[in-house]
């Protein structure tokens, strides 16, 4: 594979040439259209998103205690909990725990924290195997690829790149029809679960008053992946806690509606420790790895309420910037408005700092988000956060500091319209400039911008008024 650009601006224009974003901007609309349309026929959507706020936001006001809750209540049920500062812990807890159990194949069910930590990747590394059961996934696994949204992993590939890679990889006929494409998944996996040693799943929330793990899903892989396997891991992120069932009921009502406009997700499970005595099915074993990996200092930081998150995507699929550039050029696991903040919060804004500029601050996600996070106020501290470490890059640092200078001295500012307006005349082709030079074409490359007017609005209004 050819090495990861380095800037976002380099991800896009990557993914802009090579195709890869086409599908997303209409499939990011439909998937919005539907939130909408299920929220509409729902009377008491805006009371439960208060309600959900309210949970997500008491929940993180209290995390420590809820998650002492939560770990006494897993073991209580007879499962184990484990705790990881950060990624290669929790890849070497998982490790140790499949390597002392002879574990040989992994079954997975959808997990964006698995994706988060390259778990995957860690267990291969000893000679396990390991196979994603979410269709979606399990293409970006054989495709050799990552995933472009968080509920959606593959809404960047088309039916006809699907059929081309079940053909190439599965040996199967080859089809575009999406029911026989489904049809030969499911085969495919239906061996795996039958035959693998530990099911790893993630958390969509983990209720504190009874250790039990919720797994919100569309097509059943949730719950092979926590039943078949004789072993079931949980990953979770540390801020996935609510404090009771009625918590849970209330963040479910608004989760499905918001990220694929259903009422309810097809399947969701519930797991409360090991197979007990009496149980027809279920693991022998449960271990929970609860992650920090930056959360906590993201907690006590001025990010803390982008942790409210409950992982919808209903940001992504509105937001005008998403929808034009795909989400691989947001270079990390989540992508989108959601991304933009994570990213930075989790990992830094060393490598990161060109994400929080990734948004028109246009407030369409806010709008969407289930939880009313504000993401474009997160966003503009973190622009303010990179400014202030020195991340602008130096023509802009220079282009703003001649600005600033300008607009504070009345003959400076004359002069730069004056300028601006000749410039913009030379450039301009019946009224609009469509191809400006260098930083510019980042602009014009997407949008014409009009003429600057040939007289200022200072001259103008000195011109009527005489001063």
């Amino acid at each position: 594979m050819a090495p990861e650009p380095i800037t976002f601006l380099g991800r896009v224009k990557r993914d802009r040439a090579s195709g890869v974003v086409t599908p997303v901007a209409e499939a990011a609309r439909r998937m919005s259209s539907y939130r909408v349309a299920a929220s509409n026929d729902f009377p008491l959507m805006e009371q439960m998103r208060d309600r959900a706020r309210e949970i997500r936001l008491h929940t993180l006001a209290n995390l420590d205690r809820y998650l002492a809750q939560f770990a006494s209540q897993v073991e209580a049920n007879g499962g184990h909990v484990h705790w990881a500062a950060d990624g290669d812990e929790a890849n070497a807890i998982i490790t140790e725990i499949a390597q002392a159990n002879e574990v040989k194949s992994v079954v997975k069910s959808k997990s964006m924290v698995t994706e988060e930590i390259e778990l995957n990747e860690a267990l291969e590394q000893v000679g396990i195997s390991v196979v994603e059961s979410d269709l979606g996934e399990f293409i970006v696994q054989l495709s050799n690829d990552k995933p472009s949204h968080i509920i959606a992993p593959v809404l960047h590939k088309t039916r006809y790149d699907i059929g081309e890679l079940f053909a190439d990889k599965l040996d199967a006929p080859y089809t575009t029809d999406p029911s026989q494409l489904t049809e030969i998944a499911r085969s495919h996996l239906r061996r795996e679960f039958l035959t693998a040693d530990m099911g790893i799943s993630g958390c969509n929330m983990g209720i504190a008053d009874s250790g039990t793990v919720v797994l919100v899903t569309n097509e059943g892989n949730g719950r092979l992946t926590t039943t078949a396997p004789r072993i079931h891991v949980t990953v979770m992120g540390m801020e996935r806690i609510v404090p009771s069932f009625a918590d849970a009921s209330a963040v479910l009502e608004v989760l499905a509606r918001a990220g694929t406009g259903q009422r309810l997700s097809v399947y969701t499970n519930l797991v409360s420790g090991p197979r007990r005595h009496g149980d027809p099915d279920g693991p022998d074993a449960f271990h929970v790895v609860i992650l920090d990996n930056g959360r906590s200092r993201t907690l006590s930081g001025s990010e803390a309420e982008i942790l409210a998150c409950i992982r919808c995507g209903a940001c992504l699929n509105i937001c005008p910037v998403y929808r034009e550039v795909g989400g691989h050029a947001y270079g990390f696991t989540y992508p989108g408005p959601i991304g933009a903040v994570v990213t930075p919060a989790l990992k830094g804004l060393d490598e990161w700092h060109e994400l929080p500029y990734a948004s028109t601050l246009c407030g369409a996600c806010v709008e969407a988000c289930p939880v009313r996070i504000d993401i474009p106020k997160m966003l503009l501290t973190l622009r303010s956060k990179a400014v202030d470490d020195g991340h602008l890059p130096g023509w802009l640092t220079f282009a703003v500091g001649r600005y600033a200078s300008a607009a504070t001295h009345p003959r400076q500012f004359r002069v730069l319209l004056k300028a601006g307006g000749v410039v913009g005349s030379m450039m301009a082709k019946d009224g609009w400039i469509t191809k400006a030079p260098s930083h510019g074409a980042n602009w014009t490359g997407a949008r014409d911008l009009p003429q600057p007017a040939k007289t200022p609005f200072h001259a103008r209004w000195k011109q009527r008024h005489g001063s």
